[in-house]
This record gives C-alpha cells, sequence and structure tokens, in this order.
C-alpha cells in the first residue's frame, strides 16, 4: 500500500516508517520541517486548513501522528485553543482531504488519557471517555469528528489508544528514569503497590502496521499494551535488570510521597508515580490476533542499548 505517515519525524514515526518499509509499503513521511527522511512531504505547522493534497494523492491509508503533546513550561493563554487546532481541527482537516480523494482506511494515534487519569480497575474500550487535560479533551474532540466524517464518507477509521510509549530514543520523564536508576540513586518507591501499562516502541509500530493492514480493524477503537502491567517497584527492577545495576528502592508509604509533592507543587508526578493507570487490550488480540513481538525485557534491552 501507498501510506502517508504524518509525523514521521518523530520518536514513534521514524520507527513506523521503518517497519512499513520493511513489510514492503511505500510510505510517504508528513514531516513538520526538513529532517532528510527519503521522499518526505515538508507540511510545516498543522491546522484546520493545511492543504495536504500533494502528499494524499494515490494513497490507500493515513497515519496521523502529528499531535501537539504535553510542552514543558509552557503557559499559553488559551491552551484548549492551542492544543484544539492541532489536535483537533488539522486531524479532522487531513481526514476529510483524504476522505475526498479516495483513501480507504484513516488510522488516527489517540492517548488512552481519553479514557482517564487512571484508576484501579483497567480501563477497556467500552469506558465512558473521561478526558481532563487540554491535550486529552483535544484528541477525545478529533475522535468523535473521526467517527462523523466515517458515517458521512465511508472512510475507514482506526483509533488506537496507547499508554506511556518507551523506547531507543526515549525523552522526558521515563528517560529521567533510565538515568536515575543508572547513577546508582535511591528512590523511594519501593513501598508502592499500584498497575500501570506501558508500551514498548516495536509492539507500537507492529499493532499499527496490523491495523492499516486488517480488514477487521475498520471501525474499531483500540487499547494497547505490552501485555504485562507492573507496580512501579517491579518497573524499577526491571530497568535495574536492563542496566546491569543494582534497583535502590527505599519502602517510603505512599502517603508520604503524595504529601511531599503536595508541598513541592510536583502532585501530578507523584500521582503518576503511586496511582495505578493500566488496560485490558484484550478486544486487539481478539479481533485482529495480535500478540505483542516483543517482551517488556526485549523492550528495556533494546531501551538501554542507546
Amino acid at each position: 500500500m501507498r501510506i502517508l505517515a504524518s509525523g514521521a519525524a518523530g520518536f514513534v514515526g521514524r520507527a513506523l516508517c521503518s517497519q512499513l518499509s520493511r513489510r514492503g509499503h511505500v510510505t510517504i513521511p508528513a514531516v513538520r520541517r526538513e529532517s532528510r527522511l527519503a521522499g518526505e512531504f515538508v507540511v510545516g505547522d498543522i491546522d484546520g486548513g493545511t492543504e495536504w493534497s500533494a502528499a494524499l494523492a494515490g494513497c490507500d491509508a493515513v497515519v496521523h501522528l502529528a499531535a501537539r503533546v504535553h510542552v514543558m513550561h509552557d503557559i499559553p493563554t488559551d491552551p484548549h485553543a492551542l492544543y484544539r487546532a492541532i489536535n483537533t481541527d488539522a486531524t479532522l482537516n487531513l481526514a476529510r482531504q483524504a476522505a475526498e480523494v479516495g483513501v480507504k482506511r484513516f488510522l488516527f494515534i489517540s492517548t488512552i488519557k481519553v479514557n482517564g487519569e487512571g484508576r484501579d480497575a483497567a480501563y477497556c474500550e467500552t469506558d465512558t471517555p473521561a478526558p481532563e487535560d487540554a491535550y486529552a479533551i483535544s484528541k477525545w474532540e478529533a475522535e468523535q469528528g473521526l467517527w462523523r466524517i466515517a458515517r458521512e464518507t465511508g472512510l475507514e477509521v482506526v483509533i488506537l489508544r496507547p499508554p506511556l510509549v518507551y523506547g531507543p530514543g526515549v525523552k522526558a520523564n521515563f528517560r529521567r528514569l533510565l538515568d536515575t536508576v543508572e547513577r546508582g540513586w535511591p528512590l523511594p518507591l519501593g513501598a508502592i503497590e499500584n498497575r500501570r501499562s506501558l508500551l514498548y516502541l516495536g509492539n507500537f509500530v507492529d499493532a499499527i502496521r496490523l491495523c492499516i493492514e486488517h480488514p477487521a480493524a475498520a471501525g474499531q477503537t483500540f487499547l494497547i499494551d505490552d501485555g504485562q502491567p507492573v507496580s512501579t517497584p517491579e518497573l524499577v527492577r526491571a530497568v535495574a535488570r536492563a542496566l546491569g545495576r543494582p534497583a535502590r528502592l527505599i519502602p517510603v508509604p505512599a502517603r508520604a510521597l503524595m504529601l511531599a509533592g503536595a508541598i513541592v507543587g510536583k502532585r501530578s508526578a507523584v500521582d503518576r508515580l503511586t496511582g495505578s493507570l493500566w488496560v485490558d487490550a484484550s478486544l486487539i488480540r481478539e479481533r485482529l490476533g495480535w500478540t505483542p513481538p516483543y517482551s517488556m525485557a526485549d523492550g528495556l534491552a533494546a531501551t538501554v542499548a542507546r
């Protein structure tokens, strides 16, 4: 197939384009600025008025990865407007243009945050969406708009809601965790009892590839993960094993951590470490026969190999 991949220069996009090429597909990488990807289409900043016709010509499918994600230290006047312009308006504009030129399938990368910010029970596709921040709300609005376009045009929409994605080149909080464990610093996380779902990059791009190719993926929303939710202490130990370092865990009660987080203004960060956010990914296994090709141990080994 001929596939347009937006956000192709990013962490997931580069791995996806490589995977699709190995499968024999022709990939059109759409990028914000020149990135030296073969055959790339430079689109610039995207919004509801972006012109995609040249990139969409002859395409069978679109994988829409490009998005505005969380921007550290960014305090816009109207954050919802900025997220909506890129994550909602630009998505629906691309989908409409894709449908107009005869693209068959549109795969949208959403987020597990559409389900919510976490709870003790596993999330599943039938849950009532409960997005909280501007990012998640904009993704949920895009999902709803895509289903309207699908009904009006016959475009086959597929939506994936991934949890935290890790792999070679990962940044942000996961990179900080790797660096902390590698340096041998003690972590006050030994007493935490929670469940967190993660998704290795190799598993993610394999699921995307299958959702492009499989007829039964059309019209579906899927939650995906590595298939083995872990507690925060288990994750630290797994990272330590991959690095060949000791896991230095101190058993500090979760309530004490939350209190400390509130005092120093880091409550949300502590909530992510102490709370549960995990998924039931059985639907994609049942409908498409997908199983993650890599274990978490495989994924962490590849991640730390750099």
